[in-house]
């Protein structure tokens, strides 16, 4: 089976083979002489276009390589996207060939991860209509074949802008059901934990309500007769009263146990399917496993966060690891997620933090924000144990 990335490197391999394919004939007529490339009827062209060729290539390496990490949506994507564009164009003008057009071509499947898709569009046609002056006044072809010869590169363009749309619904469409179902893996091992603790405390009450019931009025019984008989018969109901006793504060302590034992849900089981199989990013969590939580809502709450978090990261902090560290600090937990993304500058809380502080905040619970351009993300969320006393949203920046 393909990892869940392996398009974005099918993508990759089949546009730097294309790339090496366009520099095939170039490669050709710089071995020859010169009287011998006006022969062949290669193309030939100076350093200015062998360097627009080789950083087309070392730029399409780079931008395909983003796509994993997400850091190519932005303004250092654009800026890759239109020197790579500049570059094709170049190659065709310093090498009078219609070359250029075919890294257009491949330079095509990079546009639905960088742009919009309205926005792409429009980039990809502007880029077409702009290779007809180039046939015209660098090549001297008349106008109508240089329109068509556009319009067939603007097909290719198409079809190849469809297939990195395509790629690119693949991939989120991926991350989506892994994200689901790590969320599913998750809130089943919750409700799991949630059902062993009801079925303790059903059982626990239980024997509270009927063993504990009958040995007592076992025991009441046996007092009243140890009145009424005389003897050796009294001895024997004396001792019988007083294993009743002994039975009856031994089932007391066992029921105390079980309520006490049942009634904590283990965290670390429940959250560790959240960091499995995270495409392009590397979790490693710090939970201990003894770490359990009395309370299922206040146990959801902070496995949604901890989902968002993830989430988070992989689709805005362009890094390549997360570390979670999850504690018990007196009457609260605590909780500090770590990231190596590119940070921010200038922080702007999305739907995914304002919910998450909302949602501890129904607990009593905080988040907090620290962030700075190229010192990634950290987070650190608060969650009483008990206690309804809401704290808003901070967010702090720490200086750059």
């Amino acid at each position: 089976m393909f990892r869940s990335d392996s398009h974005i490197r099918l993508l990759r391999l089949a546009g730097l083979f294309t790339w090496v394919m366009v520099g095939a004939p170039l490669f050709a007529s710089a071995l020859l002489a010169g009287d011998q490339v006006a022969q062949s009827q290669l193309p030939h062209m100076g350093l200015p276009g062998w360097g627009a060729y080789l950083l087309f290539g070392l730029l399409f390496f780079v931008l395909v390589g983003g796509m994993a990490r997400g850091w190519m949506r932005g303004i250092g994507g654009y800026l890759l996207l239109m020197v790579m564009l500049g570059c094709a164009a170049a190659v065709s003008h310093y090498s009078g060939s219609g070359l250029g057009g075919v890294l257009m071509v491949v330079a095509a499947t990079t546009l639905p991860w960088v742009l919009p898709t309205g926005w792409g569009v429009l980039l990809l046609a502007a880029s077409q209509i702009l290779l007809a002056p180039l046939f015209v006044f660098g090549q001297g072809w008349d106008w109508p074949a240089a329109i068509l010869q556009s319009m067939v590169y603007a097909g290719f363009c198409a079809f190849s802008f469809v297939a990195g749309l395509i790629a690119k619904q693949q991939r989120e469409a991926r991350e989506e059901q892994r994200r689901l179902n790590a969320e599913l893996r998750a809130t089943r091992a919750l409700l799991t934990e949630s059902v062993r603790v009801n079925e303790r405390t059903r059982i626990a009450r239980e024997l509270h309500d009927l063993l504990g019931h009958h040995l007592t009025a076992l025991s009441l019984n046996l007092e009243v007769a140890g009145h009424l008989v005389e003897g050796k018969a009294a001895e024997h109901v004396r001792q019988a009263h007083t294993l009743a006793r002994l039975l009856l504060t031994d089932v007391r302590e066992a029921v105390s146990q079980m309520r006490e034992a049942g009634a904590a849900l283990q965290i670390a089981s429940a959250i560790a399917p959240l960091a499995e199989n995270v495409p392009g990013l590397a979790v490693a969590m710090d939970i201990p496993a003894g770490l359990v939580l009395e309370d299922a809502e206040r146990a959801h709450a902070l496995l949604r966060a901890v989902q968002e978090i993830i989430t988070n990261t992989v689709r805005h902090a362009g890094a390549s690891r997360l570390e979670i560290k999850l504690w018990q600090d007196g009457d609260a937990l605590r909780l500090v997620a770590r990231d190596d993304g590119r940070g921010t500058a200038q922080l702007i809380a999305g739907n995914g933090l304002r919910g998450l502080s909302e949602r501890l905040e129904e607990y009593g619970g905080s988040a907090r924000v620290e962030t700075a351009a190229g010192q990634g993300f950290a987070i650190h969320l608060h969650l009483p144990l008990r206690g309804e006393h809401a704290r808003p949203l901070h967010f702090q920046r720490e200086a750059a």
